[in-house]
């Protein structure tokens, strides 16, 4: 029993806290020699419900192993800042869309009074040149 006490005291202060998201999780940190080679463990204290797919993408990586250092408090608010405005211009560009839509669909409903929808057969065929204008096919 003494010895699982001593594993877990040691793992609880051989840890080093890295950071802390908006929403409280805590990052952490722990570099062990394993077979001669300095190994580092990383992982994450989930504050409330434990749900992955709440962490934010800097620290997914840092977790994985893509990032080398840990995101900062500043480069965490700068790219939150990038997200609301990619969020706003998502939303600005989906309104002009449904305006764009609502212009065409009343100006068609105005133009195309009294003709019955579906493609112009005519036009499309006087796309491709005939025999007689000069195309030869060879057998």
């Amino acid at each position: 029993m003494s010895k699982l006490l001593a594993r877990i005291a040691g793992y609880l202060s051989n840890r080093t806290l890295v950071g802390v998201d908006k929403v409280g999780n805590r990052y952490f940190t722990r570099t062990k020699e394993i077979d001669g080679i300095m190994k580092e463990k990383r992982w994450v204290v989930f504050k409330g419900e434990e749900d992955p797919t709440s962490l934010p993408v800097e620290w997914i990586c840092w977790l994985n192993g893509q990032r080398k250092r840990a995101p900062t408090p500043e480069e965490l608010i700068e790219m939150e800042a990038r997200r609301e405005l990619v969020k706003q211009n998502v939303a600005l560009l989906k309104q002009e869309e449904e305006e764009r839509r609502a212009r065409e669909g009343s100006s068609r409903k105005s133009t195309s009074a009294g003709k019955t929808g579906g493609p112009d057969l005519k036009s499309f065929i006087r796309q491709f040149p005939t025999a007689s204008e000069g195309i030869a096919f060879f057998h």
